[in-house]
C-alpha cells in the first residue's frame, strides 16, 4: 500500500490533530513564503487587452487547449465593452481567436491521422464547448469515441470458448484463480550497513483482454514510471500456478491518483475476468479477494463489504472489506459470487485488523480509455475547493464553492465564493461525490461547462478549463495566495487582518464544521497571530504555529500547533 493512501487510511482511524502534531516534530521540514494574489485583469482597457493578447500568443505554441479557453473568455469579455468602438484591439482579439481555434482543429485533424482517438476526441469536445465547431466537420463526435472505445481493453465480453486458446466462462471462484498473477519488479541490488542484497517488489494483478492487458495498482509498478525514482526496476509477471516463471511486462497506462495502471504482456491469459459493476453491491454483501499476500500466490479470502464511499483517495470514494489481505494483495481482484470484478484491492491499513480497502472498478472502467492510449493519465480540476450542499427549502442539491485559486480556472470563469455547482458536462451534481466522478471522466487539458446557482438564487453557466490536478493542491493554494485565504481549504478558518501594520495578527471569521479549525477549538472571532507555517519536505503536510486566545478555552492566552495534508477530497 502506498505512503500517501496509508497516511489518509491512518488519519481516519485516530485524531487527525494528533497525528500531525506528532509530525510537528520531525527535522524533514522547510519553510516556503507565499505570493502576491492573482488580480483580475480590468476588461474595460484597451492596454489590459492586448496584454492579455501577448500572453497567449506566448502560450499558444505549448498549451493550445487552454489558451482557446483563454482567447473565448478574452473575446466575451471584450464583447461586454466593444459597442460603438473603433479600438482596433477588438479586432485583434477575434483574429486571436480565430489563429487559436485553427491551431486546435490543426491539432486535432493530426490526431486522428495518427488514430490517437483519445486525444481527438479531447480536442473535438473543446472546440465544440467554445462554439468552434461545424455540424458538417467529420468525424463527429460520436464516430470518434466508436473508434476510441474500439480496442480498449475490459470493454467487450471474452471471446467464446474454442475461439484460438479457451478462455474459461465459468462463474467458479477456484477457476478465476487462472486469470491472476504475481506482479514482480526486479530492484536491483540495495546497499545498507555496507553490504548489498537483491531487492524486489510484489503485487498482484488481473487480466482483462486476451490481447495480454491486466491491470494492477499504480504503486505497486512505481518505479517503472516514476521519473523521481532513480534506481534499477524490470517488470514481470508470474502466472497463476507458475512461480518459477517470469514473464516480462511493460506499463502502458497509469494513474497515480485513482491508483491504477494498466501493463501489457506477449501472452494469451487463460482466463479472461469481466468488468462489474460495485454499484449492485451494499454493505454485508459476499466479496473474495484473489491475489498474491506475502508472495502466496493464487490465495482466496472471503469476506463482506464492511462500507462504501470512505474517503481515502483523493478524488473518489473506495469501498472497505473484512476480506483478509495483506502486502503482495494490492492490484488483485475483489470479485462477487458470480466472478465478476467488482473492485480492485490496494492492501490495507497494516497496523489495524480488518481495516481492508478496494477501489470500485466504475473508476477503472471510466478511464480505461486514457490509460489504453499510454502515459500518464492526469486528474482534472478547476482550482476550487467546496463542500456537499443539500438546501431542502429551495430544493437545491450540489456542491457549495468555499475557495477558488486566484488565477486558476474556476476564478477566471468568474466562479465565487457561495456559488452552488449543480451541474457538470450537462449532468446533475448533487453532491460533492458527484462532483468528483463527473471530473474523473472529462480528461484533464479540456474545456467543458459548469452550471450553477448564484447566492442570490440566480442560475449562471460558464465554460471552465480543466487542468491538470496537481499532487498536492493545498501546496498551489499555499504559494499563489495570501495566507488569510489560504487558511480555508488548508485548515477550515477564514482569516481576516487586524491591521495593515502586522502580517501576523488575524481575527477568524469563519470556521468550517468538520474541518481541522473546527476539531482544533476555535470559533468566529476569535484572534490568531500566525507565528509561523511550514511545509513538510515531501510536500505533503502543512502545518502551522499559531498563537490565540480561543473563546472555548475562555480566552487564555495559548500557543498551538496544527496540521493538515496537502490534498484532500474536498479540492475539485
Amino acid at each position: 500500500m502506498n505512503k500517501k493512501i496509508m497516511a489518509a487510511a491512518c488519519g481516519h482511524g485516530m485524531n487527525r490533530l494528533i497525528f500531525f502534531l506528532a509530525a510537528l516534530f520531525c527535522s524533514a521540514c522547510i519553510s516556503i513564503g507565499t505570493r502576491d494574489a492573482y488580480a483580475p485583469p480590468d476588461w474595460t482597457e484597451a492596454d489590459s487587452l492586448q496584454a492579455e493578447i501577448a500572453r497567449l500568443e506566448e502560450m499558444l505554441p505549448k498549451e493550445p487547449v487552454q489558451t482557446l479557453w483563454r482567447a473565448e473568455l478574452l473575446q466575451k469579455n471584450a464583447a461586454r465593452h466593444r459597442t460603438g468602438s473603433t479600438d482596433p484591439v477588438y479586432a485583434d482579439v477575434d483574429a486571436l481567436f480565430a489563429k487559436v481555434a485553427g491551431k486546435v482543429a490543426a491539432l486535432q485533424k493530426e490526431a486522428i491521422d495518427k488514430e490517437k482517438w483519445a486525444d481527438a476526441l479531447r480536442f473535438r469536445r473543446s472546440l465544440a464547448a467554445v462554439g468552434a465547431v461545424s455540424s458538417e466537420d467529420w468525424p463527429d463526435e460520436r464516430e470518434l469515441e466508436a473508434k476510441l472505445l474500439a480496442g480498449v481493453p475490459g470493454k467487450r465480453p471474452p471471446a467464446p470458448s474454442g475461439a484460438g486458446n479457451t478462455v474459461i466462462q465459468s462463474s467458479s471462484i477456484a477457476q478465476t484463480i487462472a486469470g491472476t498473477v504475481t506482479v514482480w519488479l526486479d530492484l536491483g541490488i540495495k546497499v545498507e550497513h555496507g553490504l548489498g542484497y537483491a531487492a524486489s517488489g510484489l503485487g498482484s494483478g488481473f487480466f482483462i483482454d486476451r490481447r495480454g492487458y491486466l491491470i494492477t495498482n499504480y504503486h505497486v509498478i512505481h518505479s517503472e514510471v516514476d521519473p523521481k525514482y532513480e534506481g534499477f526496476s524490470r517488470l514481470y509477471i508470474k502466472p497463476a500456478g507458475d512461480p518459477d516463471t517470469k514473464i516480462p511486462a511493460r506499463v502502458i497506462g497509469w494513474d497515480p491518483l485513482l491508483d491504477l495502471a494498466l501493463l501489457k504482456t506477449e501472452i494469451v491469459p487463460p482466463y479472461v475476468f469481466t468488468l462489474g459493476s460495485s454499484t449492485e453491491l451494499d454493505p454485508g454483501e459476499r466479496v473474495f479477494a484473489i491475489g498474491s499476500p506475502v508472495g502466496l500466490e493464487s490465495t482466496v479470502t472471503s469476506g463482506i463489504v464492511s462500507a462504501v464511499n470512505r474517503k481515502l483517495l483523493s478524488v473518489g470514494g473506495v469501498m472497505q472489506i473484512d476480506a483478509a489481505v495483506n502486502q503482495g494483495n494490492s492490484g488483485g481482484p475483489l470479485i462477487d459470487s458470480n466472478g465478476n470484478v467488482q473492485a480492485i484491492v490496494f492492501a490495507g491499513a497494516l497496523q489495524y485488523e480488518g481495516l481492508n480497502f478496494a477501489i470500485p472498478v466504475e473508476y477503472l472502467i471510466d478511464i480505461l480509455p486514457q490509460l489504453y492510449q499510454g502515459g500518464k493519465r492526469s486528474q482534472s480540476w478547476i482550482a476550487g475547493y467546496g463542500r456537499t450542499i443539500r438546501n431542502l427549502q429551495d430544493g437545491i442539491s450540489g456542491v457549495e464553492v468555499q475557495y477558488v485559486l486566484p488565477g486558476g480556472s474556476a476564478s477566471r470563469a468568474a466562479v465565487k465564493e457561495g456559488d452552488i455547482i449543480t451541474g457538470v458536462n450537462g449532468k446533475a451534481v448533487g453532491s460533492m461525490e458527484d462532483m468528483q466522478n463527473a471530473l474523473i471522466r472529462l480528461p484533464a487539458d479540456s474545456i467543458t461547462a459548469i452550471a450553477g446557482v448564484h447566492p442570490d438564487g440566480l442560475p449562471f453557466s460558464a465554460l471552465v478549463y480543466l487542468a491538470p490536478r496537481p499532487e498536492n493542491p493545498g501546496l498551489d493554494v499555499y504559494e499563489r495566495d495570501v495566507i488569510a485565504r489560504a487558511f480555508m481549504p488548508l485548515f477550515g478558518m477564514e482569516l481576516q487582518p487586524l491591521s495593515t501594520g502586522s502580517k501576523k495578527r488575524f481575527s477568524v471569521i469563519r470556521v468550517l464544521k468538520g474541518s481541522i479549525a473546527d476539531e482544533s477549538g476555535f470559533s468566529t472571532h476569535d484572534p490568531v497571530d500566525v507565528m509561523k507555517v511550514r511545509i513538510s519536505k515531501e510536500k505533503d503536510v502543512i502545518y502551522a504555529e499559531l498563537f490565540t486566545k480561543k473563546r472555548k478555552n475562555g480566552y487564555f492566552d495559548m500557543s498551538i500547533a496544527i496540521g493538515a495534508p496537502l490534498d484532500s477530497p474536498y479540492y475539485f
